[in-house]
Formats: structure tokens, C-alpha cells, sequence
């Protein structure tokens, strides 16, 4: 406490307000009454600043910059399915022992390091698999894999993850006593399949002692150099349902001889959907979309056969749970009246990413101090599915938007082939989570 002074007035008009408050040099507090504020406000005990200055996240992060473009677009050239990245597995582990870290295969793919010593503080998550579509880019690295592309940014998440860790390993190495406890970086394999490798990644133990977690994930409606946050649920609860129908056929002169399959499809394509709206609470936000609607070959033949395939969304755990109990007896009561046998198989997935207050606080302070008062703006809840989800079962944590977006540029989509990234967000997202890493360090000291 030596060298902190203060006196004056805290809060001014009220009779609790009008308290004036000393610390003298010895660190004594002369108005007890004051202790309770000084505590809220951390007066009581200050936190020293960050022994390295205020720019080094920044100045390290870009010592390695062109490094990790070039990495990025490595990734980006050779894509690997989900649970199929073994040579992406293989270049985060290379990478990582070449800083100097001692990162962990995780059971089949995936990767799990540790930087700084003593118990682990907070954890940092990126997820790493690609997605099944060409890649359409006119760019040299561009998808050598047909029919496999990152049209997602899982480049952009794993490589900025990995400039987290070589900043943080440099921070630790040269901040007198260190990070002050340990940050495990998450290379999560198959975040593109449900229900998610976030849960193969669980179940191996890796959140076991995590107190909080952080993700991000790329934005191309934000632009660069900002990011979208909110407190509570930011994704959606996201299933996958298949309906199988099969019954007698025959000639379509002769339908009342028939089960009409195709007919009882259609009902089930239409009156499905709109009738869950009317048996759950509208304010879940209930949304089941078809994909795929197939029946028959033939315009004179009823078939025997028939198949929906679609996705099933809801806005929070809630609706997520009644839609669960509701669907089986529904589809049976639309496809009854025409004596089809239903095979109905409900495929859960993940249930909402709901963002804690307090880790959105401490994220977004984080990103204002990287990148500006300015940086963070209120992003809408998005009805797609994440299982970054499954972490926050565990512990708080919370996920932000990476604007992605070159100003004034062209507005891409996710899991587009033609989405292309403005790749200054490496960058940006390596600095975001280091500065996450930091503040929870800092906070804890």
C-alpha cells in the first residue's frame, strides 16, 4: 500500500454518501465506515499494474503476426473433417513444442496445453475441424481437399489460440513470478457434427479443474477490429430430426388401396411445424426447418417409402426440453388417420450457449483495452448451434462474435464456400485471448 493516498468525498447528496475517507501511507483506513466501499470499489487493496507495460499483448502478438497468417492459410489449404484432423492435430502440436510448451494429445484429435505454473485459472477454447463444401475462394491457398473447405474460420480460431499461448509463454517468461497460475489451451476437434466433440473433449477430463472458459468465434456481419457480445443465451439449441414412413403402395389410379405415403409426408412437412408453435410457449422461439424431402421415383406410383430430414432450433433449454416430450406424440397423431408406419428419430444436439454476466464483463473489458472503448457492440441471439455450449454446463465462461468484415467490404456467410475472412482478425482474436487470460490472472492475484 505504500505510496497511496486518498481523501475526499465518495458520493455526494446523501447522508451515507457524505463520508470522507483516508489512507494514509501505512495503508490504515480512518473511516471504517467506508471499508464496505472502498472494498467494492477496490481502493482497499489496488492490484499493481502489469509489470510489462500496457502495449505488450499487442507488440508480441505482432512479432509473430506474419507467422501466424501463414500458418492460418496452411490450415486454411489443408482442411480435415470432423474427427478426421490428425495432420491439424500434428502442426498445433509442432508449433506449440517449437515455443517452447508442452502441449497433450487428446484422445484421437485435438490438443490440450498448459501455460504458466500452479493451478489453472481460466481456460481458452478454439475448435478446429472444417466443413464438408468447396471451397470457392479465388485465393493461392484456397482448399486443396475437393468438397472440404474452412467455411467457418476454425482456421482463424485454432492459429489465433496458438498466438495466444506463444504471448502468454513469452508474458510468463519475462513478468517477475510469472502468469501467476495456469491458462490450458483447448484445441477442440468435431465442433461441426452433433452433438459435438465438445463432449468427447469433457469427458476426457480437460474442464475438471477449469474455473471459467472463453471462446470466440468469427463474425462476417461485425466488422474488424470489433466484436459482438451479450449476457445470456447467444446461440441456439440446435437437433437434428429424421422421419422415416413406410406403408403399401401402388398405382396412383388406385389411392384408396394404397397408405398414400407421399400424401402423409407432406402433412407431416407442413402441419409439423406449425403445430409445435401452437403447443410450446411462441416465446421459445421454436423453428423446425426441412432439408430434405423424399419419396418415389415414378409420377404414377405411390411408394412404399419416404423420408424428412430437417433441424429443429429453440431459443433456450426450456423449449429445447418440451419440444423433447412433444414430438413423438405429435408426429403420431398427424401421420395416424393414414396408416403408415413412423420411425421417428430425434437427434439432440446442443442446447443454447448462455453466457454468464461476470465473464462477459471481464471478456469485454479485455476487448475494450486491446482494441477500444468503441470495440464491442450488442450482437443479436443467432438461432445456429454451438457446442462451446456443452462447456458452459460445467462452468461459467462465455463466447463473443469476431468481426470478420472488412469496412465497406462484402457482407460473406458462414458455411458459405465463398466466405473470405479479413485476416487481420488472427491478429486481433490472438490478442483478445491473451488479454482474457490476463484479466482473469490479474484478478486473482
Amino acid at each position: 500500500m505504500g505510496g497511496y493516498e486518498l481523501g475526499g468525498r465518495l458520493g455526494e447528496g446523501g447522508e451515507q454518501d457524505a463520508k470522507y475517507v483516508e489512507i494514509g501511507r501505512n495503508g490504515h483506513i480512518y473511516d471504517i465506515e467506508c471499508l464496505t466501499l472502498l472494498e467494492m470499489f477496490d481502493i482497499a487493496h489496488p492490484r499493481p499494474p502489469r509489470p510489462e507495460g500496457p502495449d505488450v499483448i499487442s507488440s508480441t502478438i505482432a512479432e509473430i503476426g506474419a507467422e501466424l497468417i501463414d500458418f492460418r492459410r496452411d490450415i486454411h489449404a489443408h482442411p480435415e473433417l470432423s474427427f478426421q484432423e490428425f495432420e491439424t492435430t500434428d502442426k498445433i502440436v509442432a508449433r506449440l513444442e517449437a515455443a517452447g510448451l508442452r502441449p497433450q494429445r487428446l484422445e484421437g484429435t485435438g490438443v490440450v496445453c498448459e501455460v504458466g505454473e500452479g493451478p489453472v485459472a481460466v481456460g481458452l477454447r478454439a475448435d478446429i475441424d472444417a466443413l464438408p463444401v468447396d471451397d470457392l475462394i479465388d485465393e493461392e491457398f484456397r482448399s486443396t481437399v475437393p468438397g472440404v473447405a474452412h467455411a467457418c474460420g476454425h482456421d482463424v480460431h485454432l492459429t489465433s489460440l496458438i498466438g495466444a499461448g506463444i504471448a502468454l509463454q513469452k508474458i510468463d517468461q519475462s513478468r517477475p513470478g510469472g502468469l501467476g497460475g495456469g491458462v490450458r489451451l483447448i484445441f477442440q476437434p468435431g465442433e461441426e457434427v452433433t452433438p459435438g466433440g465438445a463432449l468427447r473433449v469433457i469427458s476426457q477430463g480437460v474442464l475438471d479443474d477449469v474455473p471459467e472458459v472463453y471462446a470466440v468465434h468469427c463474425d462476417p456481419n461485425v466488422d474488424i477490429g470489433k466484436v459482438g457480445s451479450r449476457i445470456g443465451a447467444i446461440t441456439a439449441a440446435g437437433d437434428t430430426v429424421i422421419i422415416r414412413l413406410s406403408g403399401h403402395g401402388g398405382h396412383t389410379s388406385r389411392p384408396h388401396l394404397t397408405e398414400d405415403l407421399v400424401y402423409a409426408l407432406g402433412k407431416l412437412a407442413t402441419d409439423l411445424p406449425s403445430t409445435l408453435g401452437r403447443l410450446i410457449d411462441p416465446r421459445h422461439a421454436i423453428s423446425l426447418v426441412w432439408g430434405e424431402i423424399s419419396a418415389g421415383h415414378a409420377a404414377n406410383v405411390v411408394p412404399s417409402e419416404g423420408i424428412l430430414r430437417g433441424t429443429l432450433r429453440c431459443l433456450d433449454v426450456d423449449g429445447w426440453n418440451q419440444v423433447a416430450e412433444v414430438l413423438p406424440e405429435l408426429v403420431d397423431r398427424i401421420a395416424g388417420p393414414y396408416g403408415v408406419e413412423v420411425d421417428l428419430e430425434h437427434r439432440r444436439g446442443v442446447p443454447p450457449v448462455v453466457n454468464t454476466e461476470d465473464q462477459v464483463t471481464l471478456i469485454e473489458s479485455a476487448v475494450r483495452g486491446e482494441l477500444g472503448e468503441n470495440s464491442v457492440q450488442l450482437t443479436p441471439q443467432s438461432m445456429g448451434g454451438e457446442d462451446f455450449a456443452w462447456y458452459l454446463t460445467h462452468c461459467p465462461g462465455a463466447l463473443i462474435r469476431l468481426g470478420t468484415r472488412t469496412p465497406g467490404g462484402i457482407t460473406y456467410d458462414i458455411h458459405q464456400g465463398d466466405l473470405l475472412i479479413d485476416e487481420r482478425a488472427v491478429e486481433i482474436a490472438a490478442r483478445v485471448f491473451t488479454a482474457t487470460a490476463l484479466k482473469v490472472l490479474d484478478r486473482d492475484r
